[in-house]
């Protein structure tokens, strides 16, 4: 055929439509079984977790408030958890562990701390898995029960001398929550309920379970009859103010140096780790008596002698300007007149001023 295809040319063109067809018929049944897959169930997730977010969403709003002793499966993944995190929370669950503060659940393998600081606001810890340790045959300690994994009934107990294994058994810490909690207190001390909340592992539920259980070392005099003068007292003579530890009394120490000494007692509301909730008791404890306070020449100081709590960099600049204009002044008053304070801040500054007026005649 001069025209037309032979009969080679022929065999290969229905060759190659074959293949074609051939393969278009593959690509067909695989789309089909891949739209058939069954999906994994959740009681295997642990085995068939997809590569997956491993944070949640700080706006998730399908969050709401869950405990996760008893939590589903389903609920978490409803909740917008990822598998991965809901299986870790559920595979620490299944080895016989409980959650009995919040911050059990970031103990979980699987939970990043970013995750587990969305999750916190939403935890809640049912009763039945709170402080709630088994009766003990007669109430007391007993060190045989402390070191097996039965829960004993707490007594009350000195918080000073405490052990992290007495703290696992009645039910208050895991182990590690037990261990940082007795380095925290050997560090920083514990002489109140206000220290004892300050620890970072103590839940405000499990603070107020061992509240009634807590007995504080005693102290050997009455701060009603030996005050502590705060003028003169070192840190080993502040912490024994009760509210006041060491971190605090380091704190009054550096701000009493920068103030140039107390004038009042009243001022030790100004020290920063002085609390609300401990303020009126260490008022108490504490005195002021008469000492040389260091004071600032306001007409001579450099800007960096002025440095003081009371004057601000935008006050230094102030006075710095104000004083090459007019010279200096002589009185607080003067100070309040030309703008450069006002009336409560010159109160305050008063104790802390002098106006250098006897050194300029001299001069």
């Amino acid at each position: 055929m001069a025209n037309g295809f032979t009969k080679r040319e022929m065999g290969q063109a229905i060759l190659l439509m074959a293949m074609a067809l051939l393969i278009a018929l593959l690509w067909l049944t695989a789309k089909g079984r891949r739209a058939d897959a069954p999906i994994a169930s959740p009681q295997h997730a642990d085995t068939v977790i997809a590569e997956e977010r491993d944070t949640i969403p700080a706006t998730a709003p399908q969050l709401h408030p869950f405990d996760p002793n008893t939590v589903s499966y389903e609920e978490l993944i409803a909740m917008g958890i990822s598998r991965r995190e809901a299986v870790s929370l559920l595979k620490f669950r299944a080895t016989g562990k409980l959650f009995r503060i919040r911050e059990d659940v970031a103990l979980c393998y699987g939970i990043t701390d970013s995750a587990y600081q969305v999750l916190k606001p939403y935890i809640k810890i049912g009763e039945a898995y709170r402080i709630q340790p088994h009766a003990h045959r007669d109430g007391q300690y007993d060190r045989k029960a402390e070191e097996s994994t039965t829960y004993i009934t707490p007594t009350p107990f000195r918080i000073d001398t405490v052990s992290a294994r007495y703290l696992r058994a009645i039910g208050a810490f895991t182990k590690r929550q037990a261990e940082a909690f007795i380095r925290w207190r050997d560090r920083s001390g514990m002489r109140d309920m206000e220290e004892v909340r300050a620890c970072y592992v103590v839940d405000d539920s499990v603070a107020t379970a061992l509240e009634p259980f807590i007995i504080f070392p005693e102290r050997d005099l009455s701060p009603f009859e030996a005050p502590v003068d705060i003028n003169t007292a070192d840190s080993s003579r502040l912490v024994e103010v009760v509210g006041i530890g060491p971190k605090t009394a380091h704190a009054i120490i550096r701000y009493r140096e920068r103030l140039g000494g107390f004038v009042r007692v009243e001022q030790l509301a100004e020290v920063r780790g002085v609390l609300e909730g401990n303020y009126e008791k260490i008022l108490q404890q504490i005195c002021c008596k008469d000492v040389e306070i260091q004071k600032i020449d306001i007409n001579f100081a450099t800007p960096s002698e002025l440095d003081h709590p009371y004057i601000g960099p935008k006050l230094v600049r102030k006075i710095v300007k104000q004083r090459q204009l007019k010279g200096g002044w002589t009185c607080t008053q003067e100070l309040v007149e030309t703008n450069i304070l006002t009336k409560e801040e010159a109160e305050r500054l008063n104790p802390y001023l002098v106006f250098g007026v006897q050194r300029a005649e001299s001069e």
